[in-house]
């Protein structure tokens, strides 16, 4: 593979009149330019050519991220020059997510470790954390005890720890390589002894277990659109991804198991992507409270225990 990178990235060279790109802000805009002609397909954790071309370039010159205008007439070296080649033939060539490339994701401030092992972190649910669950959870310190399903690198599940400082979290993955993943994302941050990894299909292994609070971003993507999903998407595990023929297969897994598991009181929080009419549809009964995000309002439902056990 490494060979196979270094050679689109001797191609990419050649095929660009590289004497004439000299400086970060000839990389940059050489970058944009070929990112839109390929019409890659972005998502993960940028929207646009412009901010994943100037991340990628950042990163591969070991630049710091928020200090874009500082090096963008620094000039490459021919080493610096191959280096960014090689990355940029494998976003553009292979479709390969620029997280998977620089093995890193971010959500709001915390970065995470990533690999072609788990989902690339992006989660409305990040948004809402600590603040946005404040109608239901006055103050922090009434978290005790926190679940995170199918947590794929930790991701929220670390989070979950930093807004409720005082609960213990458990966080459940079917796959043994996420848990992998999510096992250095804990120990990246320190939270070894608060974060417990159990690999579990949904609540099957959680024995005598139950929680204040609940949340997941589970698999949701309906078959037909796993069958039209861009190729960048397809590096990422279909696990992960796949939610059957309404998006559905997990979700009503996590529901219908929830007030076994859930204490007195306490609440689930579900991201459904855009499935919030076959939510609704799934069940009639239930008085989900669908929570706002960046530009969404069908996207995460939050429901008590007390709610989803009167809505059956």
């Amino acid at each position: 593979r490494r060979r196979e990178a270094a050679s689109l990235g001797e191609a990419i060279l050649m095929s660009a009149p590289i004497h004439e790109l000299e400086t970060v802000r000839d990389w940059l805009r050489w970058s944009v330019t070929r990112f839109t002609e390929a019409t890659l397909a972005f998502g993960h954790g940028t929207t646009n050519a412009w901010d994943e071309a100037a991340y990628l370039v950042l990163h591969a010159l070991s630049l710091p991220l928020d200090r874009l205008e500082l090096f963008l007439d620094a000039r490459l070296t021919q080493h610096e020059r191959a280096k960014l080649g090689e990355l940029l033939a494998r976003r553009i060539d292979a479709r390969v997510p620029a997280a998977y490339l620089t093995r890193e994701a971010w959500l709001g401030e915390f970065r995470f470790y990533v690999d072609e092992r788990v989902i690339i972190p992006r989660s409305f649910i990040a948004e809402l954390l600590p603040d946005g669950l404040a109608p239901w959870i006055p103050h922090p310190s009434a978290i005790g005890t926190a679940l995170d399903l199918c947590t794929g690198s930790g991701c929220l599940a670390i989070l979950l720890a930093h807004a409720y400082p005082e609960a213990d979290v458990d966080a459940v993955d079917l796959s043994s390589d996420a848990l992998a993943v999510a096992q250095r994302n804990v120990a990246d941050y320190g939270l070894a002894g608060r974060i417990n990894l159990i690999r579990s299909d949904l609540y099957a292994n959680l024995v005598e277990k139950s929680y204040d609070l609940v949340i997941s971003n589970p698999p949701y993507v309906t078959d037909r659109s796993m069958d039209a999903l861009p190729a960048e998407y397809r590096h990422e595990p279909a696990m992960a991804l796949a939610g059957g023929d309404d998006g559905l297969d997990a979700v009503r897994g996590i529901v219908k198991d929830a007030p076994r598991f859930l204490n007195p009181g306490g609440l689930l929080i579900v991201e459904v992507g855009h499935g919030r009419a076959a939510v609704e549809s799934a069940y009639p009964r239930m008085p989900f409270v669908w929570l706002e995000t960046e530009g969404h309002d069908d996207a995460v439902f939050a429901i008590p225990r007390e709610d989803i056990v009167a809505g059956r």
